[in-house]
């Protein structure tokens, strides 16, 4: 299906000269729309075009480095001047074909806009395409991270732009858009490209790989996949770095040591730690992780991503595939932990990343974030936060103090906190004005009356006439999510129909209050002296529902 190429570079081209030592990400390069990975509703939308011959004169693709721009726009290049015709599917084989894919077609330009970014290098260019092309059916001029010409080239490109001749193509790429002015913008059809997601990139390598018979364990090619962030070019070279690094097979131990990519092993001890309410387990795994040299931002990092993926396998079991070599770990944590405890260390865990710059050190960063995991644990874990903090204690004296400073919460919160076993002490109204609330969740909790709010259960009555609130699971879930956070624990809300003194809702108190107040700046305003003197002696007429409370 591929086929390997040495590149050679003429004319700032790659010349596709076969050979077994190219470099992967040049190797397999794809020569034709049916070899790209991903990137189909680009691929589509040209071939369409090319297939009814509905050419328009520019084209911008857009994205992240390594995603297929330049290898889209030289394939299109091929298509429009293969000498079988415009097509989508260009022969390969032709001689515009071959001298396309070796760099050495006179009419296809490449301008490197990074180097060539004065109004005098585009002029130059500009003037060259009122000439017919030489050998090919169109000229076609591909100038890459065209953002970054300067504002006189834009403006001199402008008029070629939006009148050039027939003859002449240009295609634009970039990895930042924002920085090409509106009127370029707007006299180019745009594609923006998108970024490779993991599996694409695994599958892609399996083949790569096969092709050049190099054994590799997938546990390897996921980590790979994962420190690509969405660049198929990128994944290609660290795989070209990790066969060479392990010696032929790609194995995953060795590649976790060369990305520096964190033990999962680790990442697993410190959620079953955790579960088991041991605090003084939680800082000798972060001690041996330390002694190992291992980065703990990178850690947290990690970590957050292990507590998405039990999330998943919490809510969509089947997000997690049965092939997963940490599947069963993942699925016996999803069982160990309740969906809001996830959640919150998640939250934890994003918060402790972010502010481990402001730490006295990493490994306090890091170790910090680990106690206030276990300060926030619920009770039912075996140990309280509390117990936790104790069995931390022998490490250092100061560790010890430092969780319970974690543990308190918020101010505001405190007081409300000692009514949360006793459903009739805690004023519904005046909670939901603490809670950060909008939408249908806030519509959902002003119309409902608190029936009850025992062992971290809240149960709300709806009233027959809002039903459609309670098959709304998001505003439930976010109603739930803002009393969790605001108790500092998790909550279960339960919402049920049934008969309610409607009265006593937020909504129905706060239309009363809103309708007292329209009526005292009503009253207030037929009684001022101003008021009525103006209408004895004039005849002014108040205004019906103009008048607003302040």
């Amino acid at each position: 299906m591929f086929e390997g190429v040495t590149l050679d570079v003429v004319n700032g081209w790659a010349r596709g000269d076969m050979s077994a030592t190219s470099v992967l990400a040049r190797k397999w390069r794809p020569k034709s729309f049916a070899q790209l990975a991903g990137q189909e509703h680009v691929v589509q939308a040209l071939s369409n075009a090319l297939m009814q011959n509905r050419l328009h004169h520019a084209y911008l693709f857009t994205g992240t480095r390594g995603v297929g721009k330049t290898t889209i726009a030289r394939i299109f290049a091929k298509s429009l001047n293969c000498e079988s015709g415009v097509t989508a599917e260009p022969c390969g084989i032709c001689s515009a074909c071959k001298e396309i894919d070796s760099g050495r077609f006179v009419d296809l330009i490449e301008l490197d806009a990074a180097s060539n970014t004065q109004v005098d290098n585009m002029r130059e260019l500009l003037e060259s395409a009122l000439y017919a092309p030489t050998s090919g059916r169109f000229k076609v001029y591909i100038i890459d991270e065209v953002h970054m010409l300067s504002k006189s080239a834009f403006n001199a490109m402008l008029k070629t732009l939006e009148e050039p001749p027939a003859h002449v193509k240009f295609i634009l790429a970039t990895t930042d858009p924002q920085k090409i002015p509106v009127t370029v913008l707007s006299r180019c059809l745009q594609f923006n490209l998108k970024q490779m997601p993991p599996a694409l990139i695994v599958s892609h390598l399996q083949y790569v790989l096969g092709q050049e018979a190099i054994p590799f364990e997938n546990g390897a090619l996921n980590l790979v996949a994962r420190a690509a962030q969405g660049s198929m070019r990128d994944a290609l070279s660290l795989m070209d770095q990790a066969i060479a690094y392990s010696s032929g097979k790609v194995d995953e131990a060795l590649v976790r040591t060369m990305l520096g990519a964190i033990d999962q092993g680790y990442l697993f001890d410190l959620l079953q730690t955790l579960r088991a309410g041991d605090g003084a387990g939680l800082l000798r795994i972060a001690d041996d992780m330390a002694l190992r040299t291992i980065a703990f931002e990178a850690a947290l990092q990690e970590l957050a991503t292990l507590l998405h993926r039990i999330a998943l396998a919490q809510t969509i079991p089947q997000a997690i595939p049965d092939d997963e070599p940490e599947r069963v770990r993942l699925m016996e944590l999803a069982q160990q932990f309740t969906p809001e405890e996830i959640q919150l260390n998640y939250q934890i865990v994003i918060h402790g990343r972010n502010e481990i710059e402001l730490a006295p050190d990493e490994y306090a960063g890091f170790t910090m974030t680990l106690l206030r995991m276990l300060a926030f644990a619920p009770q039912a874990t075996g140990a309280s936060p509390s117990s936790g903090v104790q069995q931390a204690a022998p490490r250092s004296a100061p560790t010890a103090n430092v969780p319970q400073k974690a543990a308190e919460p918020a101010p505001a919160r405190a007081a409300v906190a000692p009514s949360m076993s006793v459903g009739a002490d805690l004023d519904w109204n005046t909670l939901l004005s603490q809670l950060n609330l909008s939408g249908m969740a806030l519509q959902l909790a002003k119309n409902s009356m608190l029936a009850s709010f025992t062992e971290g259960r809240v149960l709300l009555h709806l009233p027959p006439q809002h039903k459609h609130l309670q098959s709304n699971k998001i505003a439930q879930e976010k109603l739930q999510a803002a009393l969790g956070e605001y108790f500092a624990r998790p909550v279960r809300l339960e919402v049920e129909m049934g008969a309610t003194n409607e009265v006593t809702t937020p909504a129905v108190v706060e239309q009363q209050d809103k309708q007292n107040r329209q009526q005292q700046a009503e009253d207030a305003i037929r009684q001022d002296a101003f008021v009525r003197d103006a209408q004895a002696m004039l005849g002014a007429q108040l205004i019906e529902g103009s008048i607003r409370p302040v």
